[in-house]
């Protein structure tokens, strides 16, 4: 199945945060806050302004974002469970 968010959505996959520390110790699941890093997957294609121009979205398919802990809501496509969105709710691209 496929999913295409509208307007100034965005569909992000959680990436899954490092579960050991620098110095090797492992961080058990119990201990571990959601991963607030994703990639997005599939993005709507702008927001309408008052005028009725669309204005694209800052962020594409394929880029890793920063977004708050508790942003979006989850939703399950088949066996994955993804976020959706608003661009408003993503602080920051990550730049690799």
């Amino acid at each position: 199945m496929e999913i295409r968010p509208l307007h100034d959505r965005v569909i992000v996959r959680r990436v899954e945060e490092k579960k050991t520390t620098a110095s090797g110790l492992i961080i058990p699941d119990s201990s571990t806050e959601k991963p607030s890093r994703g990639e997005v997957v599939a993005a709507g294609n702008g927001r309408v302004s008052a005028q009725g121009d669309l204005i694209p979205l800052d962020v594409k398919v394929g880029d890793t974002v920063m977004f708050g802990q508790y942003s979006g809501a989850e939703i399950t496509v088949g066996e994955e469970k993804l976020l959706v969105m608003s661009e408003d709710e993503i602080v920051a691209v990550i730049e690799e």
